[in-house]
Parts: structure tokens; C-alpha cells; sequence
């Protein structure tokens, strides 16, 4: 039986290899807007976190997707990905 291959991803604060799972997608649309990425699938430039509130709280203080993605990012977000953990 063959076996499936599974997806890894980056986070791009603790720059750990993790399955894609195990990590929460940000996304800068085409439009300019910033949205927490559920299905993995959204059209634009993405960025992953690992899923835990100190990452997440971390890479609003380094300002970390901000750079990743080259746009302001709300601090709505922030809060949309930490309900997600």
C-alpha cells in the first residue's frame, strides 16, 4: 500500500517544520485584505503560524507577518487566529 504524503509548512516565527495541519494560515488577498486562511486553499499570499497563543501573540509583537506579508495587519486577526488554537 502506498502511503500519502504529508504536507509541511514553515512557521514564520519559530521557523519549525510542522505538518500543515498543526499550523494556521494567514492571507493577504489579492485585494489588500488580511484574513485567517480555515480551508488552506484562499487565493493570495500566505503565511503559517504554529498553532499556540504565545506564537500568535509573539509575531504581533515582532511585527513578523507584517514583514511576511508586507501589509498592515489588524489586530482583528490576531484575535480571529488566537480563537482558532
Amino acid at each position: 500500500m502506498k502511503l500519502k504524503k504529508i504536507p509541511m509548512r514553515t512557521c514564520v516565527v519559530t521557523k519549525e517544520k510542522l505538518e500543515k495541519r498543526d499550523l494556521l494560515r494567514i492571507v493577504r488577498t489579492p485585494e489588500g485584505e488580511v484574513i485567517v486562511d480555515v480551508t488552506g486553499k484562499a487565493n493570495g499570499r500566505g503565511a503559517y503560524l504554529k498553532k499556540d497563543k504565545e506564537v500568535i501573540d509573539k509575531a504581533r509583537k515582532n511585527k513578523v507577518l507584517e514583514r511576511v506579508l508586507e501589509v498592515e495587519i489588524p489586530d482583528q486577526v490576531y484575535d480571529e487566529a488566537k480563537a482558532k488554537c
